[in-house]
This record gives structure tokens, C-alpha cells and sequence, in this order.
């Protein structure tokens, strides 16, 4: 199964507010596990072709801020495509949502409203979106590097 949209959905430049100076990319790699020069396995991450369900993602966000003044106030905010389940990040800083924006928080935090009303946990595979908000100024010149990982679905 080919799945063109969700990567061209994660490669179009994610949501920022507050700093117009600031300029954003994102790539999306693929983890695959190959063999390695003495032929160990090693995970490697490349550009993908075509990907298939099961497949493990990294999107990378990409920051800068271009103006001559530092940027405050800058958040970052980043869809899930429905066709890629969330596995999580390594950076504590980040908050999610499970319920396409409305609500954020940690993971843990977080409960799934049911269509009868009750609630259960949320999981990773629940999250929709994925949030960074800067508590402190970008540097004007100066950027960075946002990850996430999903699983294509």
C-alpha cells in the first residue's frame, strides 16, 4: 500500500504562531533495519520510496529564525496523519493532544472520550497532533531540530 499523502502531508511546513521571522522545514525518514559492513543489523535512516504499513517514520522539524531580532513567544504544532500511528519523541518538552487540538498535555495526562461518554487512558496511537511552545526566545541567526516518530498504518 502506497502512502503518498501522509508523507506529503508531514512534508508541508507545520503550524508556528508568533514569530513571522521564523522558518520552517520538515523531511520524513524512513528506519529501516539492514545489514551492516561485517553483517551485523543496523538501523539506518533514508528518504522514502514508497513505504508500506508496519514501516517506522522519523519527521524532523526544522527551525530558524532569519530576522535580526530574537523570536518569542514561538510555538510549533504538528498534525498526525490519520494514516501514521504516533509512537512518541524524545524530547520532555513536547505536549500532544488526542482529540485534534482542543486539549494538551502530557501523554499520561490525557484521557480518550468514547462515543458513550465513557473514558479510558490515552495511548500514543491516539495522538493527533504534537505541540512544542518556546519558553525561551529563538536567537535571531539561530535554530533547530524537532523530532517525532510514528508507524505507518
Amino acid at each position: 500500500m502506497k502512502i503518498w499523502l501522509a508523507l506529503f502531508a508531514l512534508l508541508a511546513p507545520a503550524a508556528a504562531s508568533a514569530a513571522d521571522t521564523v522558518s520552517l522545514s520538515s523531511k520524513v525518514l524512513v528506519e529501516r533495519v539492514k545489514p551492516g559492513p561485517d553483517g551485523k543489523p543496523v538501523t539506518v535512516r533514508e528518504a522514502p520510496g514508497v513505504v508500506t504499513p508496519g514501516e517506522k517514520l522519523v519527521v524532523i522539524l526544522s527551525y530558524r529564525n532569519g530576522g535580526t531580532q530574537p523570536a518569542t513567544g514561538f510555538t510549533l504544532t504538528n498534525p498526525i496523519p490519520p494514516s501514521v500511528a504516533f509512537t512518541g519523541t524524545d524530547d520532555s518538552s513536547a505536549s500532544v493532544s488526542v482529540d485534534g487540538g482542543k486539549t494538551w498535555g502530557a501523554l499520561a495526562s490525557l484521557k480518550v472520550v468514547a462515543a458513550d461518554g465513557t473514558s479510558r487512558p490515552a495511548v500514543a496511537a491516539d495522538v493527533t497532533h504534537i505541540r512544542w511552545s518556546f519558553g525561551q526566545p529563538i536567537a535571531a541567526g539561530s535554530g533547530g531540530e524537532l523530532s517525532f516518530r510514528g508507524v505507518v498504518e
